[in-house]
């Protein structure tokens, strides 16, 4: 299954130039633990980077750095790691898994902003898909038993 079966579409974004405290307020507002760092062109958001409620605390919460002046393009770090929206999700959580990161940003094959995934996302993904497995262990048990009165 690709990943863009499970991604929230749904992004919240900002331009590098956002103070920490706006994109504070963003995650705040929308209950979100990040927020996708992104370059418009026109109506397309191509994705650069992404801050996390983490990032906050310890790149500028901890450091004491004022917040308001401290733009998000200046805390988030290196290049960013992204996937392509028809990527299995299995090879999301590996590259999740080798990168140590809890969230990944979902672009489309031209390279735009598509949607986030969280480990959450894939935790309720594969949860759904246990209790779907439990529901069939259990219906063939009944199907089995009622098989079994009729032949009785």
């Amino acid at each position: 299954m690709p990943v863009s079966e499970i991604c929230t579409r749904n992004v919240v974004c900002a331009r590098r130039d956002t103070s920490v405290k706006a994109a504070a307020q963003l995650m705040r507002e929308y209950h979100v633990g990040s927020v996708v760092v992104v370059e418009e062109m026109g109506e397309k958001r191509i994705p650069k980077g992404i801050i996390t409620d983490r990032d906050i605390a310890v790149a500028v919460v901890a450091l004491a750095l004022d917040p308001e002046v401290i733009q998000i393009g200046d805390v988030t770090a290196g290049a960013l790691v992204s996937v392509r929206e028809n990527w299995a999700i299995a090879e999301v959580v590996e590259l999740m898994q080798i990168r140590s990161l809890r969230r990944m940003v979902v672009a489309d094959a031209d390279g735009y902003l598509f949607g986030i995934v969280s480990a959450d996302d894939v935790l309720a993904h594969l949860a759904g898909e246990m209790r779907n497995l439990a529901s069939m262990a259990d219906g063939e048990r009944h199907r089995e038993a009622a098989l079994r009165k009729v032949l009785v």
